[in-house]
């Protein structure tokens, strides 16, 4: 029986404990033409040919793998006819060569090494294509973790996608082409926009943007001379992310304040709230509507809920921090950032690494008081109630632990943390040129006596949404250091190097759970408070060993199969 689509490869979670039908992705029904120029496969053929990748990895969205085999045939049969027409201009250049200076192998003037016939062979080489559809985490991201699992040169990226910069792998983006009623947008833009000399950005989401220059062409005909059409690139810490700006933007950030932005397609969360914190005002072009008309977005009420969760994590003890990507480029620089700027208000931290995000992941952790997401630019803004605790981005947690008394939120947004990362780097180099404080000379020349002890003198912290003291908040405790004025700012390198006194703390030997010398609540709480601590806790594995006392290897036996409600033993099927 032939099948008429490609599986879908989750499982919803109402058939957890069912074995229902197997369910197909319904294909698109494109002519052979329609598919070369949806997907671009002429494209994407030479950029191969040009970067000359042999293992290709093709990432597929879920409502494109309809499509994915015929994609595949259609790349497969056009490297074919490349590498055919190689073969005979190689000939043919062979022949003259041979004829011209009687050789049959010409080593390359500035080649990387090799020889024309060994370079000829390696062009003649197969590609291997092969489709990712699962992806590890959004399918807005380049899936490098899968793609290296096939030893891929490239990954040819479909879809809609968030542009962000890649770590390891060269990416070839094909964002596909959705139509787009071109009348009905001007129109909208018409009724939206009554002053035709105002300053207008027009923006498209990434399947829609092959519209933006007709579209801007037939509105300046129209009148609108000041609109400015944008062109993708690949910067999300672009004034306007992955954008294109005004040359006047360009100098100036503020600039944009004068401008207004027009968007063909809902945008994400994350792309409206750092557009409503930069321009004068957004207007949303619906393109799943009948009779579409522009609507002006109010995030007002979206930052109100993403101020609650931030004050709830300003107070919370300890902070999990999920790693969302293995791809983004400078992922692990922010987690260090992260991990500071935790330690710096005296909190603890814990790191995990998750692939798709969802609320039974995170509640099984029911120590950890709120997350912090590093993801995407997209993906780390998570909206939805389901969580029990606090999901906030790096930027919101950079406004959470700062001071209270300093602590001002002008309604600015920063979604990706490169521009979180850049603007601290700025702000360090500008410390840097500058002369170091007494504070700071002090906290440099620390001292192994009281000094180091954590500040009997920490304000009071209260919890913003009940008005309640909080006593809880800084486990770890924040770490003053008194000046000496018998020191004069001056240690020798042996009271430097003395070790914290314990003269006034005794501790019996394991009554504190500890990680890395640091008391830790979380360890602590699963000791002695959880009850729940995983499978095989209450027993002692026992291995079988040789005579000589090594581990001997258990036989390989045949597991069970089947679903939950009736398992099936060696073959056979249960009750």
């Amino acid at each position: 029986m032939e099948a008429s689509g490609a599986p879908i490869l989750s499982t919803p979670a109402e058939h957890i404990f069912e074995a229902p039908e197997p369910s197909t992705v319904a294909r698109s029904f494109l002519s052979e033409e329609q598919l070369y120029v949806q997907y671009e496969i002429r494209r994407t053929v030479k950029e191969i040919r040009d970067g000359r990748w042999k293992r290709v990895a093709l990432q597929f969205p879920d409502e494109y793998l309809g499509d994915a085999t015929r994609i595949v045939e259609g790349l497969g049969r056009e490297l074919r006819k490349e590498r055919k027409m190689g073969k005979v201009l190689q000939k043919a250049d062979d022949e003259v060569d041979g004829v011209a200076e009687g050789v049959s192998e010409v080593k390359l003037a500035g080649a990387e090494g090799g020889t024309v016939s060994e370079q000829n062979s390696a062009e003649e080489e197969e590609e291997r294509l092969t489709i990712l559809a699962d992806t590890s985490y959004g399918a807005c991201c380049v899936d490098e973790v899968a793609a290296e699992h096939v030893s891929a040169d490239v990954v040819i990226h479909y879809g809609r996608s968030c542009v962000s910069p890649t770590t390891r792998l060269p990416v070839i983006y094909v964002f596909t082409t959705k139509p787009l009623d071109l009348d009905a947008a001007v129109n909208a833009f018409e009724r939206t926009y009554i002053d035709k000399s105002g300053k207008i950005v027009l923006m498209a989401d990434i399947p829609y943007q092959h519209n933006v220059p007709e579209l801007v062409n037939r509105l300046r005909q129209r009148g609108y001379e000041s609109t400015f059409a944008t062109e993708i690139m690949h910067n999300p810490s672009s004034a306007l992310p992955n954008r294109t700006v005004p040359d006047e933007v360009g100098e100036d950030q503020e600039a944009l304040k004068q401008y207004s932005v027009f968007h063909i397609s809902d945008p994400p969360a994350s792309l409206l709230l750092t557009l409503s914190s930069r321009v004068d005002r957004v207007h949303i072009f619906p393109t799943t509507s009948a009779n579409p008309t522009a609507i002006e977005a109010r995030t007002t009420a979206q930052l109100r809920r993403r101020y609650a969760l931030l004050t709830r994590v300003a107070t919370a003890p300890i902070i999990g921090i999920l790693i969302n990507t293995l791809s983004v480029k400078n992922y692990m620089t922010a987690l260090s950032h992260c991990q500071d700027l935790v330690a710096k208000a005296g909190k603890k931290s814990y790191t995990f690494v998750v692939g798709k995000l969802n609320a039974a992941k995170v509640a099984n952790f029911a120590e950890v008081g709120g997350w912090v997401v590093i993801g995407c630019w997209e993906s780390s803004l998570v909206e939805s109630s389901e969580f029990y605790k606090p999901v906030v981005t790096p930027f919101e947690l950079e406004v959470a632990l700062t001071d209270e008394k300093t602590r001002v939120w002008d309604g600015e947004w920063v979604s990706d943390f490169g521009a979180l990362l850049g603007r601290e780097m700025q702000q360090s180099n500008g410390k840097a040129t500058g002369e170091v404080t007494g504070g700071e000379q002090q906290q440099q020349n620390g001292s192994g006596d009281l000094q180091d002890e954590t500040s009997d003198d920490e304000p009071p912290e209260f919890d913003l949404r009940t008005g309640r003291y909080v006593s809880h908040s800084r486990p770890m405790g924040r770490s003053t250091r008194r000046s000496n004025p018998a020191s004069n700012g001056t240690e020798t390198s042996a009271s430097a190097a003395a070790p914290p006194s314990s003269s006034l703390i005794q501790r019996t030997k394991g009554d504190i759970a500890s990680v890395n010398g640091a008391v830790s609540p979380g360890a602590e709480f699963l000791r002695s408070k959880r009850e729940w601590k995983g499978l095989g806790s209450d027993y002692e594995i026992q291995y079988e060993r040789d005579e000589e006392g090594k581990i001997q290897g258990a036989a390989m036996e045949e597991g069970r199969g089947g679903v939950a409600r009736g398992y099936g033993i060696s073959g056979e099927r249960g009750s």
